[in-house]
């Protein structure tokens, strides 16, 4: 029979070793700038208006490609199905430029793609350093936990914006930043104002907080480090819920729904009814802070078919057509079509048909299909891993999750030009990539190996 040793009294004490920064902490890094500063906030003295959030992605971008070239720094290897279908949209992205490298462009159009080609292979960088570089349940559940306090500041901002009609972002410049082009973050719709936050637009703002909401969700259902802990994270929810109603957005609501109806699938019975009773709870107090909102949400889709912005997204149709079928394939070239030059499509769909062809959009639907995958694979696998009971569920809970998020991408695509925004384009990756790095580590627990809780790579 063994018998239980009591801990000697230096097991007791032995302190536990400091983390040292890894690449989950500059994702976290990139998270807190993206998040935290306003959309339109970028570095000076640079050829191209770029964030700084681009800067440190485009570092993680080099850093991953330092850790391929070694076997001692952590960084996973293999297939993956988000990092297949990332390189794939990569090898897509340089056939696009390639290809409109070869035709004529104005100079501004060729000015404008090349500073979009920066921006994309920095959201590529991104999600492979996620991907292959955040290497453990804590990790992720690390990450998770700063994009979830990065949106209740962005929230916040948005909420000052709303009661007080005062716009803090303004000073929020720091030193070596300047304004690019300045938005009124601050709108009215159905005589009430409709807020921003620290992104661009209202549309954004609402869009953005409905991605991010299940992630909040699943923080704080999964909280076990006691009440106080679990209530901040409930705040948390609040805050994002509350600034996804004033951004005033049919967008924002319909991207609610795709996330709701995914969620309710995978919930308890239980959990569906709670939810539903703090939901109606939560519109009572939006009814009595602002009296008018959810009247007003309730007419944008009474009304829809004699809305201005519902047929302004319709009547640009002919034009689009036209400009797809000059170059169906491989488009005319990423970011070479953009205001106030070209006419606006409120339509990622068609702004991706037109910049890079039906090859260019199946590309970027194949990164958020592989992600949808890698979280139902994460079900699945879950089910027969040797983790903890407690462990697992929590895996399942936030593939769930994560697949609500996802979820709310295809509707939106279609309601705005989602790309053009660079905070919910930069959550877009940042959820895809880190389902590519959950399945990794259910995936490697299924089949036997160790995980590695403090990979550096």
């Amino acid at each position: 029979m063994t018998t239980l040793r009591e801990p000697s009294t230096d097991e007791h004490v032995r302190p536990r070793a400091p983390r040292t920064a890894d690449a989950t902490t500059l994702i976290a890094l990139f998270v807190v700038l993206q998040f935290g500063l306003p959309a339109t906030l970028v570095l000076d003295h640079l050829p191209m208006a770029l964030r700084a959030s681009t800067i440190v992605a485009l570092g993680l971008g080099v850093l991953w490609f330092c850790t391929q070239m070694t076997t001692t720094l952590g960084a996973a290897k293999g297939s993956n199905p988000v990092r297949t279908a990332v390189f794939v949209y990569a090898c897509v992205v340089l056939a696009v430029y390639g290809k409109s490298s070869f035709t004529y462009l104005d100079g501004d159009e060729r000015a404008s793609g090349d500073h979009a080609m920066v921006i994309v292979l920095s959201m590529i960088c991104l999600a492979l350093a996620i991907c292959d570089g955040v290497r453990s349940r804590e990790r992720i559940g690390f990450l998770l936990r700063v994009m979830v306090v990065g949106a209740c500041w962005v929230s916040f901002v948005g909420i000052v914006q709303y009661l007080f009609l005062f716009d803090i972002t303004g000073y929020l410049q720091l030193p070596g930043m300047q304004f690019g082009e300045r938005y009124d973050l601050v709108l009215v719709r159905e005589g009430l104002p409709r807020v921003s936050g620290t992104t661009q637009h209202p549309i954004e703002f609402g869009v953005f907080s409905a991605m991010m909401l299940p992630l909040a969700l699943h923080v704080a259902f999964t909280e076990t480090r006691g009440r106080r802990w679990r209530g901040a994270w409930w705040g948390c929810v609040a805050l994002i819920a509350t600034g996804l109603m004033f951004s005033a957005s049919r967008s924002a609501i319909l991207a609610l729904a795709c996330t709701g109806i995914v969620l309710s699938f995978g919930w308890t019975a239980r959990r569906r009814l709670w939810t539903v009773a703090a939901g109606l709870v939560f519109l009572v107090f939006i009814k009595l802070i602002s009296p008018g909102l959810l009247g007003a949400l309730v007419s944008l889709f009474r009304n829809a078919g004699n809305d201005d912005s519902v047929r302004y997204r319709t009547h640009d149709y002919d034009t689009a057509r036209e400009a797809i079928s000059a170059n169906p394939l491989l488009g005319r070239g990423i970011g070479t079509w953009y205001s106030p030059k070209r006419v606006v499509f409120d339509n990622q769909y068609l702004l991706t048909l037109v910049d890079s062809g039906i090859i260019g959009l199946a590309a970027v639907l194949g990164m958020v299909f592989a992600a949808m995958y890698c979280v139902r694979r994460v079900v699945v696998l879950s089910r027969v891993s040797p983790a903890p009971v407690g462990t697992t569920s929590r895996d399942r809970d936030l593939a769930l999750s994560l697949g609500a998020s996802l979820a709310a991408i295809l509707p939106t695509y279609a309601t705005f030009d989602f790309a053009a925004f660079s905070t919910v384009n930069s959550l877009m990756y940042l959820v895809v990539g880190v389902s590519g790095a959950l399945l990794r580590v259910v995936a490697t627990e299924v089949a036997g190996d160790p995980v590695d809780e403090h990979a550096v790579g």
